[in-house]
């Protein structure tokens, strides 16, 4: 995602929200955005999302595929993959198509796999 082996170089963030920002309201953004800081209201990038180890987010989110570290009370939404890291704090829903969760991580809500639902005609025959 956002380091050299996931392909997305630093000219690729579009938006960086710094540690002494802090945002209120509907944030929308096509590319790639890392929050260190704090944002209330709600998140939405049709790329990726990196929440740092500092952040403090109190908003619903929506990313391709995101990375947090840091703290989150909302639903988080992912289309791709969703890494959570040990020093991330969430207390919300969580929906992904993928999911890693180090250990050390503490997460408050339920979890929704969009990727890996079977429906009835995918079921092998008996």
């Amino acid at each position: 995602m956002f380091n050299s082996n996931d392909g997305v170089k630093g000219k690729e963030v579009e938006t960086i929200i710094g540690p002494s920002v802090k945002v209120k309201g509907e944030f929308n953004g096509q590319g790639d955005i890392i929050v260190e800081g704090m944002l209330e209201g709600s998140l939405t990038t049709a790329s990726s999302l990196r929440v740092g180890e500092k952040a403090k987010i109190t908003a619903s989110v929506e990313a391709r595929n995101g990375r947090i570290s840091g703290e989150v009370v909302g639903n988080v939404k992912c289309s791709g993959y969703l890494e959570i890291m040990a020093t991330a704090k969430i207390s919300g829903d969580v929906e992904a198509s993928a999911l890693s969760v180090e250990k050390g991580a503490t997460l408050n809500g339920k979890i929704s796999m969009s990727g890996a639902r079977e429906t009835k005609s995918e079921k092998p025959a008996a």
